[in-house]
């Protein structure tokens, strides 16, 4: 082989769909009709939510509270809820100073500010999967995974 010629790439195959009618349908379908996803998912939020305001929120209850902020957020830039665009930055906020003090006394309590700003996103996000398809939120995923990708995404603790 010629010095100046490139090694060619290593073969993938295409995927192929198996049913793509399916594949079509399941992509319009609302994320709201798979109840026991959405059931999980409702509980899953809420408790966390309900922990920190308890006062007895962990490290975990904080991680699902970002990865739900997130997807909300990515809703929202995808156009769906734009016009609440407000409310997520408020409640990316609270978010930020409830990890920072959290970290800092190695507790996550809320304020009665943070708190407010957390509910309306949870109210947020709950009214965003009643009317989304699962199209949208696989876009939701793939945005928010490729902000972590390129590490735009604002961290919820600085570190130092």
């Amino acid at each position: 082989m010629a010095k100046n010629k490139k090694p060619s790439k290593k073969y993938k195959p295409k995927y192929v769909l198996v049913n793509p009618m399916g594949f079509v349908m399941e992509n319009m379908t609302s994320v709201s009709s798979h109840t026991s996803f959405m059931l999980d998912l409702n509980i899953k939020n809420h408790s966390a939510l309900t922990m920190l305001t308890t006062g007895k929120g962990t490290k975990w209850d904080i991680n699902t509270l970002i990865a739900m902020v997130n997807i909300t957020e990515a809703f929202v830039r995808l156009g769906v809820g734009k016009d609440y665009a407000d409310v997520v930055r408020d409640g990316v906020q609270a978010l930020r100073s409830v990890g920072k003090r959290g970290v800092e006394t190695g507790s996550f309590v809320m304020k009665s500010s943070e708190m407010n700003a957390l509910n309306m996103v949870m109210e947020l996000h709950d009214a965003q999967m009643e009317m989304v398809t699962l199209k949208d939120m696989d876009k939701a995923i793939a945005l928010v995974n490729e902000e972590y990708r390129q590490r735009k995404m604002t961290p919820i603790v600085e570190k130092r």
